[in-house]
């Protein structure tokens, strides 16, 4: 049975956790582990682990971190949204600039 949550994400996610499943999996055994390794080193359920590998979006984010971390990614998911790479929050920023600065004079001493 699929949770509502399923219903409400829009496609391009959907495919894009799809996508994150599958190269978990491919990552997985591009480094000869099995699945029984993979679950004694996250600390998960089988089926857990099966259901990231599938892009199930109702797994904790911690199961998808741990994955990454076992696989020795950990740090890509530090990187997804870092201020430097956000084109549009720098464009916002940079929409936001004044368009001249003025300088306030300084009180004159007594």
């Amino acid at each position: 049975m699929r949770s509502s949550l399923y219903d409400l994400l829009p496609p391009p996610t959907r495919r894009a956790l799809a996508k994150l499943g599958q190269d978990v999996a491919t990552a997985r055994r591009k480094r000869n582990f099995t699945i029984a390794m993979m679950v004694e080193r996250m600390g998960v359920a089988t089926n857990t682990y099966r259901r990231v590998e599938k892009g199930d979006p109702t797994v904790a984010m911690g199961a998808y971190a741990m994955a990454l971390f076992v696989l020795g990614l950990g740090t890509a998911l530090g990187e997804l949204v870092d201020p430097k790479a956000d084109e549009v929050g720098l464009q916002l920023d940079e929409a936001r600039l004044p368009k001249r600065v003025r300088v306030k004079p300084s009180p004159t001493p007594l």
